[in-house]
């Protein structure tokens, strides 16, 4: 195991710089993995090689990674289904028909309240989010960028905010393990001092009702308003243009139950799954095999609903759940290096030696700034918020104890940075999900919602400091 220093950052980092320049993600993800296994194989870059790649195929020895993987690709085949059925058309229609979206601006809206309804998992929330709202916001020449921003801005931050699901389980686990007699209530006097989550919400239902977009997300806007081009001319969504595209069977009535009945199945039996897996208790139950069970369920009653309506033989039924979940390998592909990445950062103990410095020299009245920092950046660099709570946690908490810090303050600085990384790092797989439920160009999604998420950032900052000298 390498000892903690600077070369373990390079990594992460230079995967995300290089993604983010030359827009091939999947490229930069591996040249990130080579080069962290070359940093580990002492150099030596035929080694970094052999085990970058035996790396990859390390993910599959987790048993969430592989549940997650599955469940991206299957969400391919649910697509294919409730387009091809009339589902979706259906679905559209019966907006239409009730006037319930006239306006940008109500669209917008609508995309955030079912992000803010739907808590009980991250990826079930940006999936519903796109799902309902890519048609409407297509026909209302809203870029398919802005619906990957409000995908992804109302679901890790609705979800940590909220107990009642895997994320507030896990919290409590490492709250529970720092000593808390009560870690539920502890988690819950940190809520209201999550100030980014917080933030993130508000301002996200700001851009969606008064449509002020500014940076690259406005020229965003602007083309597809101007043009109806919702994806950058020469743009790659993650979801191939034969499923996102794919109209309603000829002679087949477009009908919104054969929309809604498999999205409510999903929805439903996310709290299902948490509640059987943690043995009648939500909080405990496992969140990558309750979403893997949702998906799963939608897909099969949709199967039963369309083939009991005649409107696809078996033969079609099998046919169109190849061309969905071949339609999401690319995604799967990309979920597969994100998670290799976050091993690697934690076999070079990325995150260790970030905590390890940024706490060096550090004065009590800044500390919750510090920690939200060293969070945001963490999160950031590795993809994963789960793996920052994990590791600065249990640093925050002596660490409040120590200087006399609120711990609720402290734990609220490290949930909110998490979430940061979580929901704008091109590594994070909410991030690349939101880009898969939008049909957004992955890098696209991420250009246009930084500026967004640093804005939130910034302002999350200001009340930090003004927390940190108010204690």
């Amino acid at each position: 195991m390498v000892e903690p220093g600077w070369l373990s950052i390079l990594p992460p980092v230079l995967a995300i710089v290089l993604a983010i320049w030359t827009k091939q993600v999947y490229f930069s993800l591996f040249f990130g993995i080579w080069l962290g296994y070359t940093i580990l194989a002492g150099g030596n870059p035929l080694v970094g090689l052999a085990d970058a790649l035996d790396g990859c195929i390390e993910v599959f020895e987790s048993d969430g990674n592989t549940k997650v993987i599955a469940f991206s690709a299957l969400v391919g085949a649910l697509i294919a289904f409730t387009q091809h059925s009339g589902g979706v058309a259906g679905f559209v229609n019966w907006i239409n028909s009730r006037k319930l979206v006239t306006t940008s601006r109500h669209a917008g809206v609508l995309a955030w309240l079912i992000g803010i309804m739907i808590f009980v998992e991250s990826s079930i929330t940006a999936l519903v989010t796109g799902a309902v709202c890519r048609p409407i916001f297509d026909k209302m020449k809203i870029s398919r960028e802005k619906l990957a921003f409000l995908c992804d801005s109302t679901s890790a931050p609705v979800c940590i905010l909220i107990p009642l699901n895997a994320w507030g389980a896990y919290i409590i686990g490492l709250l529970g393990n720092q000593g808390y007699e009560y870690p539920v209530q502890t988690m819950i006097a940190a809520m209201p001092l999550n100030f980014y989550a917080i933030l993130a919400l508000i301002f996200t239902f700001y851009i969606a009702y008064t449509r002020k977009d500014f940076g690259p997300m406005a020229r965003a806007e602007k083309r597809a308003m101007e043009t109806g081009q919702v994806l950058r001319p020469g743009a790659e969504p993650l979801v191939a243009k034969e499923i996102a595209n794919l109209e309603t069977k000829e002679g087949v009535q477009p009908r919104a139950r054969n929309f809604f009945i498999p999205i409510a199945v999903m929805v439903l039996m996310m709290p299902v799954g948490l509640l059987i897996t943690g043995n009648g208790d939500m909080t405990q139950g496992s969140g990558s095999t309750s979403v893997f069970w949702a998906v799963l369920a939608a897909t099969v009653v949709a199967t039963v609903l369309y083939l009991s309506q005649k409107l696809f033989t078996l033969h079609e039924v099998t046919e169109l759940f190849f061309k969905g979940f071949g339609g999401l390998v690319p995604l799967a592909v990309l979920m597969v290096f994100a998670f290799a990445i976050g091993n690697l950062s934690g076999k070079l103990q990325t995150g260790q030696y970030v905590a390890g410095v940024a706490s060096a020299v550090i004065s009590p009245a800044f500390v919750p700034t510090l920690l939200f920092l060293v969070a945001c950046f963490m999160a950031f660099s590795t993809g994963t918020s789960w793996g920052t709570f994990g590791i600065m946690v249990p640093i925050a908490v002596p660490m409040a104890h120590s200087l006399g810090i609120p711990d609720p303050l402290a734990i609220a600085a490290v949930l909110g940075g998490g979430i940061f990384g979580d929901h704008c790092s091109p590594i994070s797989d909410t991030t690349i999900i939101s880009s898969m439920a939008s049909a957004s160009d992955h890098i696209d999604h991420v250009n246009t919602q930084l500026p967004y998420a640093l804005t939130v950032a910034g302002a999350a900052i200001v009340f930090y400091l003004i927390a940190g000298f108010m204690m």
